[in-house]
């Protein structure tokens, strides 16, 4: 009888230690399985969070002329609305576009436009934690702006490299920092506002054009999402003839 007792009360201490090493060991994070990832590799786990990012899938059609910043913007809640994209409490959709100075204006910042963050796509993924993030101020790469991750309003993934037609070209007008470009040159079709091409025979990459990123990370000459190379021109024609469709990001800005 003795025996039996000294039996289970090991087995009851050895059960409490269990319980209390469990109790001390580190918890994964809810939605840790979920699959959120980022460019560079890893999950991020946490759990999902409201859409609040997406690619337009189909782009105005007049090429880069969005009517400004104004049309681009309102463009982006369009689409949201017909993705059944919900405009997350206290946000407002903006188009990640910069302009450049001009009319007695300053240059706008595509990186100051889009809030603070965290923004998810439509399936609530991860895209980025916060503007430093989005664009690397800290470390690179840590956004999931990449064809697995950077979803079109209904959910889809936008024609990359190898896809016909290749459709990754995105219209930002920024440099790899999210920032106005300097110099003299349109980097903006006039600050999205005009569909004109150079004349013919200018050089690819000089006059009228709209700065562009890979959504892809693909081709180029690096794999920048915001600041890959210049379009041939503003017209539909010559954004589809570098490898896009006139497409926008678009962030829930908060």
């Amino acid at each position: 009888m003795r025996k039996v007792q000294h039996v289970l009360m090991a087995a009851g201490l050895a059960a409490t230690a269990s319980l209390v090493a469990f109790a001390q060991a580190p918890q994964a994070p809810a939605g840790a399985a979920g699959g959120q990832g980022r460019a560079g590799g890893g999950g991020r786990g946490g759990p999902a969070g409201p859409a609040s990012f997406f690619v337009t899938s189909v782009g105005k059609g007049d090429g880069a002329n969005y009517g400004g910043l104004a049309g681009a913007d309102a463009y982006c809640a369009q689409m949201a609305t017909a993705g059944a994209i919900p405009t997350p409490p206290g946000r407002t959709w903006r188009a990640y576009l910069s302009t450049s100075a001009a009319n007695g204006q300053p240059a706008v910042n595509a990186r100051d436009r889009i809030g603070a963050g965290p923004w998810y796509n439509k399936n609530g993924q991860l895209i980025a934690n916060n503007v430093a993030d989005l664009h690397g101020d800290v470390e690179r790469d840590r956004n999931s702006i990449n064809k697995t991750f950077a979803l079109t309003e209904k959910g889809t993934v936008v024609n990359g490299v190898g896809d016909t037609p290749n459709q990754h070209d995105i219209l930002t007008g920024s440099d790899s920092e999210g920032r106005a470009r300097a110099g003299t040159e349109d980097n903006t079709c006039s600050n999205y506002t005009s569909n004109q091409d150079p004349p013919q025979g200018t050089p690819r990459g000089q006059g009228p054009g709209v700065w562009l990123g890979h959504v892809d990370r693909t081709g180029g000459g690096n794999s920048s999402w915001n600041a890959t190379h210049k379009s041939a021109g503003c017209s539909q024609p010559a954004l589809v003839s570098t490898g896009g469709a006139g497409l926008l990001y678009c962030f829930a800005a908060n």
